[in-house]
């Protein structure tokens, strides 16, 4: 076997050549004007960089696989990705830590539902579905925030427990918040929602709306009864919701081994609501959700729903069901977008790139969904394999500067 020669070139070249269709995307798309419009932290002096560059180099990172603020570091070699991106340099990590550290839970509301707004203005979308949903981010240290609470994955570590709104037509992050991590599921879930309504999908019209047991409260049904808001909610199984279901008789057989019934139950101070009841056999079911609610029962597994629309059983499940695609978008957000590792000492701060991750998660939907035609459903890793992974490099040509792909023929 012969060993092909090794010479090297001081030509400069990137291995992300096929940004530059990103690029052009995003200059399509409107985002950069957006954000010289609202009021983003100004530079400490004349020669710092510009909040947008920064705001764009952050995401141009992420899009290229960082997951931590010293990883944006190894993009500051790249002068073609620069050229692409028409900068002659890109921040390092501290210009990072301090941008964000200029932000105060103030400009956090007022900057964020503003850009989300406008985001989903831009887009042509009907009667929107709206999942609702919480999740927990694991912290090692002891940055403000972080505090033991609720962590099925790493038990007694300091964790954050944001909440998090999906549109599920565009597969798209229609709100965000970042919340300590000994926060009770439900704090703040009335609040989040009014602002995702009000303010992030303001003038659009939702359909309905999808959420977790995280949510379930009167108060936040009630306030849902009051926009006159169709919901399906799961249920949390209170022994009170046990005692109910207990007493339950004449169950539907929907298929093999799954089973239906519904009841009116009352929550806590507040009025009857309509509950449907999921009842799965284990060892006809094994990967079955929900449940063992009764001893004497221990080869059943519940699911518990309360909704205000009036479908049939199987419908109602069905369409809960459908939300499970949002678990999908929080993996890809934690695996892709480095969701949890982007994390700084002050509270505001770590919310501030965690909302600037939603927004880059949000532009990179789009991209895939108006530009890939075959890969709408593509993660952000699979992107970068097929897409964005494309040496490159400049020459100079007629006083211009041109961009030289190279040629990948896939079978």
């Amino acid at each position: 076997m012969v060993n092909l020669p090794i010479e090297y070139s001081s030509k400069p070249v990137t291995p992300f050549g096929g940004m530059s269709l990103m690029k052009r995307f995003i200059d399509q798309t409107g985002i950069r004007e957006k954000l010289n419009q609202v009021e983003l932290p100004a530079p400490g002096s004349n020669r710092g960089y510009d909040p947008k560059q920064i705001v764009e180099s952050f995401w141009l990172s992420i899009w290229t696989g960082a997951s931590r603020y010293v990883h944006c570091d190894w993009l500051r070699n790249d002068e073609v990705l620069q050229s692409i991106f028409g900068w002659d340099s890109m921040p390092s990590q501290s210009t990072y830590s301090r941008f964000f550290g200029k932000f105060s839970q103030k400009l956090n509301t007022e900057l964020f539902p503003d850009l989300q707004h406008w985001f989903f203005d831009q887009l042509n979308t009907g009667s929107l579905t709206i999942d609702f949903d919480s999740t927990v981010i694991t912290r090692y240290g002891n940055q403000e925030g972080s505090a033991k609470g609720y962590n099925p994955n790493k038990r007694g570590r300091n964790s954050h427990h944001p909440l998090m709104a999906f549109v599920s037509q565009t597969r798209m992050v229609a709100n965000a918040w970042l919340r300590p991590g000994n926060t009770a599921d439900s704090s703040s879930c009335r609040a989040f929602m009014q602002e995702t309504f009000k303010e992030a999908l303001k003038d659009k019209k939702v359909g309905l709306v999808r959420a977790d047991s995280g949510f379930y409260t009167e108060d936040i049904m009630s306030y849902l009864d009051e926009e006159k808001l169709n919901y399906i909610m799961a249920v949390r199984m209170y022994p009170n919701v046990k005692s109910e279901v207990w007493g339950l008789k004449d169950w539907i057989s929907l298929t093999k081994g799954i089973e239906l019934n519904e009841m009116t139950f009352k929550h806590e101070n507040g009025k009857l609501r309509r509950y449907i009841l999921v009842k799965k056999k284990v060892d006809l079911r094994p990967s079955a959700t929900g449940k063992q609610l009764f001893e004497d029962e221990p080869g059943y597994r519940y699911s518990c729903y309360v909704t205000n629309l009036d479908l049939p059983l199987d419908q109602i499940w069905n369409m809960y069901n459908s939300r499970a695609d949002c678990e999908n978008r929080i993996k890809e957000l934690k695996q892709d977008f480095g969701l949890e590792n982007f994390c700084l000492q002050d509270f505001w701060a770590t919310e501030a790139s965690f909302r600037f991750i939603m927004i880059a998660y949000n532009l990179m939907s789009l991209f895939r969904h108006f530009a890939l035609s075959h890969h709408k459903r593509a993660t952000l890793s699979t992107l970068k394999s097929y897409c964005f992974a494309l040496g490159a490099w400049t020459v100079n040509h007629a006083n211009k500067k041109v961009l030289k792909p190279g040629i990948v023929i896939r079978n």
